[in-house]
């Protein structure tokens, strides 16, 4: 096994509007994972103190979620690393990592994603083992771990992906997306977890609104990878943002109003931060005099187009 590798995992927002549970995109936006596996017998110092304290995994977090997010195996990464160790039969009994962080947290935006498909391809790295667990299977382990795999995708393969199940097997293709292509997030203050956002889905829809939200997600397809002038119309939802807006509604406001000015806004994620999308370069000072007064963290990105990074060290 190899002593340390690092990780480099895209942001990512998902849905874009009417693409449910299925649409994702990277954003240039990231996490930066480090893990090192350290041996008991040489170990010194902090390590020895993880092994008296008995905990397996030791965690330094620098920057979002620091002095919030557990430090030891209950740290997402750290969980997901044991995962994929157990489906590949490896031990690994002391792990140390250092997870530097700029993606936030609890806005939308995959940071749970990124710490999951970081964990995997870690624990893959560390254990050589990428011919016994290819993409696909990452994939396959990061959806069970998410709950669904429309961040994973992303964050996994960067660009645009879509994401389906297929005889019981999560599959996913990724998209080139247009070189004009631009998003403009808005990142809320507050939080919002994406279990208490799917609870205010409703169990059937209007049979309307789901082939008015079929033929946007198809057209939304066309409009990021050829047709960017299409934004607008193909990010129109009717299927899930409408239903969470007693739950943030600035966030719904602020759609709103960005999609009255002629802006592709849509509520990131599970919210509640929004995404515009666009390939016209005035549209970001536009969102910055409608979000900047009210409180939101303007921030423009390029598509990421690589995906999840191991990296040497």
């Amino acid at each position: 096994m190899s002593p340390q590798v690092r990780v480099r995992v895209p942001a990512t927002s998902a849905n874009l509007g009417p693409g449910f549970d299925t649409l994702g995109l990277a954003l240039d936006w990231h996490d930066v994972v480090t893990a090192t596996i350290v041996d008991p017998r040489s170990a010194t110092g902090r390590d020895r103190d993880a092994q008296a304290d008995r905990r397996r995994t030791t965690v330094e977090v620098t920057g979002e979620g620091a002095g919030l997010v557990p430090d030891d195996d209950g740290h997402l990464v750290a969980r997901s690393m044991r995962e994929t160790f157990d489906l590949l039969r490896v031990r690994a009994d002391h792990l140390r990592l250092r997870c530097e962080n700029s993606v936030p947290h609890g806005r939308g935006l995959g940071s749970s994603a990124a710490a999951i498909v970081a964990g995997v391809l870690a624990a893959r790295a560390l254990a050589g083992a990428a011919t016994d667990l290819p993409d696909d299977a990452v994939l396959a382990l990061g959806a069970r771990l998410e709950g669904h795999p429309d961040n994973v995708a992303a964050c996994l393969l960067g660009g645009l992906t879509v994401a389906w199940t297929s005889q019981q097997r999560v599959r996913a293709v990724r998209l080139e997306v247009h070189p004009e292509v631009r998003a403009v997030a808005c990142v809320a203050a507050a939080v919002l977890s994406t279990g208490a956002a799917r609870g205010l889905l409703p169990d059937a829809v209007p049979h309307a609104d789901a082939a008015r939200n079929a033929a946007n997600a198809a057209l939304l397809i066309e409009a990021l990878t050829r047709r960017p002038e299409l934004l607008l119309d193909a990010t129109h939802d009717l299927l899930h943002q409408k239903y969470r807006a007693a739950a943030m509604p600035d966030s719904f406001a602020l759609v709103e109003e960005l999609r009255s000015l002629g802006l592709a806004a849509v509520v990131s994620g599970a919210g509640p931060s929004v995404l515009v999308l666009t390939a016209r370069q005035d549209d970001t000072t536009r969102v910055v005099d409608v979000a900047g007064p009210a409180g939101w963290q303007v921030r423009l990105l390029d598509v990421d187009r690589r995906g999840a990074v191991v990296e040497p060290i």
